[in-house]
């Protein structure tokens, strides 16, 4: 599996798309739907998946679902354990606190996770917005702890991390 990472918008969001077999699996499209599309080329759009719904993160949501024809998956539809979308194959985990439909894909053979804005490397997602919380913010870190520390950690904004580091360093763990 490619991870390609596209910066959209304002906010510098952090639009995920990932590339197996000629297929792909948007997450978060936050803005830009031209540059998101451009990435997908001629692929297979298996479908898109949002980590949250604020603003920043599905920006370009209903133009991509219009064009390629494709089901959004997120915290209302999906359900905390292992899932397949098209011929990708995860994990979810309900990561509630910065919003209370925060969720965390964990693609535990590739060792990567997506978290949306619920960690960010030494630092996590505010809770002081509608929607946070931050005593289930408390409680979503207690559970991603539980993982072991090889994963690498895709967020929503800013660059990349592992489990390992913020174990380590991040002050909120």
């Amino acid at each position: 599996m490619k991870i390609e990472q596209v910066i959209v918008g304002p906010l510098e969001t952090n639009c995920y798309l990932l590339h197996k077999d000629g297929h792909v699996l948007v997450i978060d499209p936050g803005e830009e739907a031209h540059r998101i599309e451009e990435h997908i080329g001629n692929e297979c759009v298996d479908g898109i998946v949002i980590t949250h719904y604020h603003f920043d993160h599905i920006g370009a949501l209903d133009q991509l679902k219009n064009k390629y024809s494709t089901l959004v998956y997120d915290f209302h539809n999906l359900q905390e354990g292992h899932q397949t979308i098209g011929v990708f194959n995860f994990d979810v985990l309900f990561t509630p606190g910065h919003k209370e439909d925060s969720i965390t894909l964990i693609f535990p053979h590739e060792r990567v996770m997506f978290v949306g804005d619920f960690i960010f490397k030494r630092s996590i997602g505010r809770t002081d917005l509608v929607g946070g919380n931050n005593q289930e913010m408390k409680k979503s870190i207690q559970k991603i702890k539980l993982i072991d520390d090889d994963y690498t950690i895709y967020p929503g904004h800013g660059e990349k991390t592992t489990l390992e580091e913020e174990k380590k360093y991040n002050p909120y763990f």
